[in-house]
């Protein structure tokens, strides 16, 4: 059984439960369960199931696009790793312990989905409803505003790339066969465990600063302080497991940022706290709205596909892995419809060293996964493998539809300072494609298209972050503009 559906009754369990526990001490806050689809309807509770998912299916198109897209968009692993180098390394081997190990990889998936669920589930619970509101939007929002640098700027996790670095989450048996299918490994940029549940924070502390109240003194302080703690374990994890880089910890608190202002901002309109929906706009503010945030995303748009541009010019000259001696990764193959394949080409930029390689389905990997270690003998006893010479390329052509397959790569050297860097160029067209460049155009197109509802949500921020401090306002002030004059 996969991990997440594990994972998901665990959940289904243990909310009851939860609610129970962070109510002790406050029964008068709890929903008599002979209300509970009385206060669903009221509260209309069903739009937030609905919202699920549809952000479940918003992510999964965004996925079928990434990869693909690959071909044309690249990597700017490089880049990160010339900022920060093997710190990330440095923290795994300080630390690195077999429990340890155990417990963070069940924390990343559970707790990270603990979170995501039973929050909405708590604060409903207990009557929030508007706080019920903006953690359900937050779940929505941040996958939505995450979407363009998914896309366009793709950075691979640090055990692809950081000689010596294991990946302990995803080469881990079990755990292995969850991600290659729900995880690229070329997202890494920024961490959504990060972003999500510190956007969490900000609306709870948003809301309690608007309504004066001191965190320590809100009802709800001990779940708010379950959520910082697990925050802050997140952020060792994603380091530690060989996933993250430092850098995606600010820009996960920056994407989290943007969407909690603004859910703080939107969301009193959108459950009519201030009189009607539309009250209070005219032509002039729909004009300067559209101004100012279409500027913010046409601003965007031309930064994103400067970026494209440039790494389409480069294509033939980017590095997507680097494996030092004895290391092993793997590429992700997505599964194929009746009569498509998939045209790999792995190029070895190494001038002395061989590269092996082996073409296997998902599931047949896990026996060969345990602790971030690819058992490479193993492996290479069972399966057949190929070797690239120093400066060779090799072409695979794939057809088997609806299977996940890796291509495991392996440096044989023994030094981890022998590293080989690997070029990786996956075509995904259809084989009735009449042009591959013009296929790829529909791709992007359609990634700028889903792309433009973050780009203007950060317009939005911006624009209204502006217009409070003009108004000599506080940023957490959630009144509408046509009520300020009258305040």
């Amino acid at each position: 059984m996969s991990p997440y559906w594990v994972m998901m009754g665990i959940i289904l369990i243990l909310t009851p439960f939860t609610c129970w526990v962070f109510t002790l001490g406050r029964k008068d806050t709890r929903m008599p369960l002979n209300n509970v689809f009385q206060k669903i309807h009221e509260n209309r509770y069903y739009l937030h199931i609905l919202g699920y998912m549809v952000i479940i299916r918003w992510k999964a198109l965004t996925d079928d696009l990434n990869e693909p897209m690959k071909i044309r968009t690249g990597n700017w692993t490089d880049y990160i790793y010339a900022l920060e180098g093997d710190a990330t390394l440095w923290v795994q081997k300080t630390f690195e312990n077999a429990i340890l190990t155990e417990f963070l990889n069940f924390h990343y998936l559970f707790i990270y989905l603990f979170l995501i669920y039973i929050t909405t589930v708590y604060f409903a619970y207990v009557g929030e409803r508007d706080m019920t509101d903006k953690v359900t939007l937050n779940y929505l929002l941040i996958y939505a505003i995450a979407v363009p640098y998914y896309l366009f700027f793709n950075v691979e996790v640090t055990s692809s790339w950081i000689p010596g670095m294991k990946a302990l989450l995803y080469h881990d048996g079990w755990y292995t066969v969850f991600y290659a299918s729900h995880d690229p490994l070329d997202n890494a940029v920024p961490s959504l465990h990060v972003a999500i549940p510190f956007g969490m924070i900000l609306l709870n502390w948003l809301h309690c600063k608007e309504k004066k109240i001191r965190m320590r003194d809100w009802a709800h302080w001990p779940y708010h302080l379950f959520i910082v703690i697990n925050t802050i374990l997140f952020i060792f994890t994603i380091a530690y497991l060989g996933i993250h880089w430092f850098v995606d910890i600010p820009l996960g608190m920056l994407v989290g940022a943007i969407g909690a202002l603004f859910i703080h901002h939107i969301q009193p309109r959108l459950r009519n706290n201030h009189g009607k929906l539309f009250e209070g706009v005219d032509k002039k503010k729909v004009k300067n709205h559209f101004i100012w945030e279409g500027a913010m995303t046409i601003l965007m748009l031309f930064l994103v596909i400067g970026a494209v541009s440039y790494q389409s010019d480069n294509v033939d000259e980017r590095v997507s892995m680097r494996l030092g001696g004895g290391d092993s990764t793997y590429e992700i193959l997505t599964p194929l419809q009746y009569g498509e394949e998939v045209t790999t080409k792995i190029k070895n930029w190494d001038d002395d060293l061989e590269l092996e390689i082996v073409l296997l389905w998902v599931d047949e990997s896990v026996r060969y996964m345990d602790d971030g270690v690819i058992d490479w003998e193993e492996m290479s006893k069972n399966h057949t493998t190929t070797s690239i010479g120093p400066g060779e390329e090799l072409e695979i052509i794939t057809s088997d539809e609806k299977f996940w397959h890796l291509i495991i790569l392996h440096n044989d050297a023994e030094d981890v300072d022998d590293v080989i860097e690997i070029r990786i160029l996956n075509d995904y067209s259809p084989t009735r494609a009449d042009n591959l460049n013009d296929w790829v155009d529909d791709q992007i197109t359609k990634s700028l298209i889903m792309s433009i509802p973050s780009m203007w949500i950060t317009g939005f921020v911006v624009y209204r972050v502006a217009r409070l401090k003009f108004a000599g306002k506080s940023i957490i002030d959630s009144t509408p503009s046509h009520l300020w004059e009258e305040e």
